[in-house]
């Protein structure tokens, strides 16, 4: 499972890529109680263990999805 998030005042996102076994929606409530909570702190942990904390203030958005999905590259179709 893929998961972008971007951030305030940043030109770029943070990708990260989980094990294909993640609860989608332990994540999405994980996010919402970190996104929620007054000063808190999302922290998410990608498939080969490297952890990533986002001031939630920081958020802009939260994207998941799946790496099965087709990305469109270039001209491509």
């Amino acid at each position: 499972m893929d998961v972008r998030i971007g951030v305030t005042n940043s030109m770029r996102e943070i990708e990260l890529e989980l094990d294909d076994a993640t609860d989608r929606a332990a994540l999405k409530a994980q996010i919402d109680e970190a996104l929620a909570a007054e000063g808190g702190v999302l922290w998410i942990t990608d498939k080969r263990g490297r952890e990533v904390a986002v001031p939630a203030a920081k958020v802009g958005y939260v994207e998941i999805g799946h790496p099965a999905e087709a990305r469109t590259i270039g001209f491509g179709a």
